[in-house]
């Protein structure tokens, strides 16, 4: 195969190309060259974030180290973003969910659920979206989430005798749905529940000044976000009906594998007993001061030193989690570079000069479906977030949109349009792989979900946030 047949050289280069063109592209009026240019790397990260011809923690070193080398920006300027505190609040997120993966804690609890509350095809729907939700403060990769609870899902299927060839398929297709959807849903609740939220309210932070501590977006997430879930499995169960109603069997196949988990270990009971008193830390830190990311990084320390995990073992060999932290603190960086240079600034001027005569509520009305629907167009929902959500964000306030409420509603977007394909986000492939759910079925349902979405954060979100004292 020539160089030219590989398809990650052939990437990398539209990449370069499209940096290149950039770069050397006329400076609109407004713009000072080095702002201009630290847009051209910024862009070819983001093809680079898309693309991916490389992880993506090497796309953003080689554009720390270009941006370097051109003089573009300074070691320190290009190492900035390392100093965020949401870097670190994911990388010790990404650490301990670990604990409760190789604790068993994780899977000890799905079984509990569904042993209890399993008895129809629709309740193990609900089970499982729960089961997702109670990891989800501690579990910061939705993807490890939700491939952690994918051998369960996939053992009901087996249970009742549903595999992607024979009469009872769609049964597997809608608890696979279930998982998939609620995954999305669950990611919404807590700040570190997917590092697209942290991620998007950092940004804010850095750009807009605009500080949201845990506790708040718990709030501000709670009463939405309970009428998703809600909503969600039953709306997959009536556009894809499961061909088992009643699930008797899920009781026994609950009662084998906690068998085979054993009794409750102290590892177990340990780990409890850190998730519970991180979640109360977090819930507490408008009281005590407490920093979040000080009470995650205690929870690493703590499961550390009490032998839960092995620094060198499991610590220092997690590639997802390093990696994260790598690109993460990189693409911070450069966001609040950008702003600082003034290019997004002038971005939102330019733009809010062609939105002259509409109101401020169907300006962000159309720029939240937008970018909603722009994920189709996207493999990655932290991607899609570096990739747009300032612009969108600086231009609603521009536009007269209220602060506070532009960034809370392009950072609950952020993961429910995750849902829309079978390739937005990590964990997809492994769910529509497993081959229960048609394209064409899959993509429905990510589609009417979505509009389903919109209209529950669109209409009670700003409705909830303004009783929360948030806006208005």
């Amino acid at each position: 195969m020539s160089i030219l047949q590989n398809k990650n050289f052939v990437n990398a280069l539209i990449c370069v190309a499209i940096g290149i063109l950039i770069w050397f592209a006329p400076i609109p009026e407004g713009i000072q060259p080095k702002a201009w240019h630290l847009f051209a790397i910024f862009v070819s990260t983001i093809l680079g974030f898309i693309l991916q011809p490389f992880p993506m923690g090497t796309t953003v070193l080689i554009s720390l180290t270009i941006a370097v080398f051109t003089g573009v920006l300074k070691l320190g300027e290009a190492l900035s973003g390392y100093n965020s505190s949401t870097v670190w609040l994911v990388l010790s997120a990404f650490l301990f969910s670990k604990v409760i993966i190789k604790t068993g804690l994780g899977i000890r609890i799905a079984y509990l659920l569904i042993k209890y509350f399993g008895k129809s095809s629709l309740s193990l729907g609900y089970i499982i979206v729960v089961t997702d939700l109670i990891l989800s403060p501690a579990m910061d990769s939705n993807t490890a989430r939700a491939g952690s609870i994918y051998p369960i899902v996939r053992s009901l299927c087996d249970a009742f005798n549903s595999t992607p060839e024979n009469e009872n398929r769609s049964f597997g297709s809608f608890l696979m749905q279930c998982e998939f959807q609620g995954n999305c849903v669950t990611s919404a609740v807590f700040m570190t529940a997917m590092a697209g939220v942290p991620l998007s309210l950092s940004l804010a932070q850095e750009s807009f000044n605009i500080s949201i501590s845990w506790g708040i977006w718990f709030l501000a997430a709670l009463l939405p976000s309970l009428i998703a879930i809600i909503v969600t499995p039953f709306v997959i169960y009536k556009l894809s009906p499961p061909s088992i109603k009643k699930t008797p069997l899920a009781r026994d196949l609950a009662e084998k594998g906690l068998a085979e988990c054993g009794p409750v270990t102290f590892q177990e009971k340990l780990t409890l007993t850190i998730f519970l008193l991180a979640i109360l830390l977090w819930s507490t830190a408008s009281l005590t001061g407490f920093n979040i990311t000080a009470i995650a990084m205690l929870a690493v320390v703590l499961s550390v030193i009490t032998g839960l995990i092995n620094w060198k073992k499991d610590a220092c060999t997690d590639s997802a989690a390093w990696d994260t932290f790598v690109w993460m603190g990189g693409i911070i960086g450069l966001a609040g570079l950008l702003t600082k240079f003034g290019l997004v600034p002038w971005f939102a001027t330019t733009v809010s000069g062609h939105l002259t005569g509409l109101s401020w509520p169907m300006i962000l009305a159309t720029l939240a479906i937008v970018y909603m629907y722009s994920h189709y167009a996207f493999a990655s929902g932290t991607a899609h977030v570096v990739a747009m959500y300032i612009p969108f964000v600086t231009v609603s306030i521009s536009a007269g949109v209220p602060p506070i409420l532009a960034v809370l509603t392009f950072s609950f977007i952020a993961p429910i349009f995750q849902g829309l394909t079978h390739y937005s986000m990590g964990c997809a492939p492994i769910y529509f792989g497993s081959g229960y759910t048609s394209l064409r079925t899959w993509w429905i349902i990510g589609f009417v979900l979505s509009a389903i979405y919109l209209i529950i954060y669109a209409l009670v979100g700003p409705m909830w946030w303004n009783i929360l004292g948030l806006w208005g």
